[in-house]
């Protein structure tokens, strides 16, 4: 007996089992990778704006690629600064509520967009064990019926039957695995971003407070 001349002797509900858990790994990969790529970018990009924007004399004039997660929540909270700043009758608290509304709002969008693929992977985290199972104990009920059958019950000729149900059971568990370690990494390093990005967003008010106030002294 091999692994691969039992998926082929397995019953068609356990090889469609094998099948969905197999394509439920393989699009978990691919968001794992997809995921994983995108955080280290949103740090490391994150880092360099703060640098040039701790280093910088002028926060007006910091603009950075809009395309980074960093830069969108600057450019929502300055141009919503700007817009209010412009109207002499606004007072300063209202232009820096503002301003923190519009980063909040960013944030919240950049929120969304880092728990894309969570859902998914904790779904395939907590099912697939149970869809492994589920094809396991097909494959051994059936194995058991074509026993009661025969005229003579032996481990051999029930071992395949087994053996084979037993295969769903690994590739559930394979799914599963990757896909709990990687939602909890993911979820993980998401919150840790989103806590920096609330930093920096508190640290863009301080300095947007400190320029108001001295404009009006």
């Amino acid at each position: 007996m091999s692994v691969s001349s039992l998926i082929a002797d397995a019953s068609p509900l356990v090889q469609g089992v094998m099948l969905v858990l197999l394509l439920a790994s393989l699009v978990s990969w691919f968001f794992i990778v997809l995921r994983a790529g995108s955080l280290r970018g949103d740090v490391r990009d994150l880092q360099r704006f703060l640098q040039h924007f701790r280093d910088g004399d002028g926060i007006s004039e910091l603009r950075a690629d809009p395309r980074s997660a960093v830069a969108q929540i600057f450019n929502a909270g300055m141009d919503e600064y700007s817009h209010l700043s412009a109207h002499a009758g606004v007072p300063p608290e209202a232009v820096l509520e503002g301003a923190q509304r519009a980063m909040r709002m960013a944030i919240a969008h950049q929120e969304e967009r880092l728990d894309q693929a969570l859902p998914f992977l904790a779904t395939v985290g907590s099912t697939s064990p149970y869809i492994g199972l589920f094809g396991t104990v097909w494959g051994i009920m059936n194995s058991f019926i074509g026993l009661s059958g025969a005229q003579q019950a032996t481990l051999a000729a029930v071992a395949p039957g087994i053996a084979e149900a037993l295969i769903a059971t690994a590739i559930g568990l394979f799914a599963a695995i990757p896909a709990v370690i990687a939602y909890n990494r993911l979820s993980s390093r998401s919150e840790m971003l989103l806590s920096r990005y609330l930093s920096f967003a508190d640290e863009v008010l301080a300095r947007l407070h400190r320029r108001l106030h001295t404009a009006k002294a």
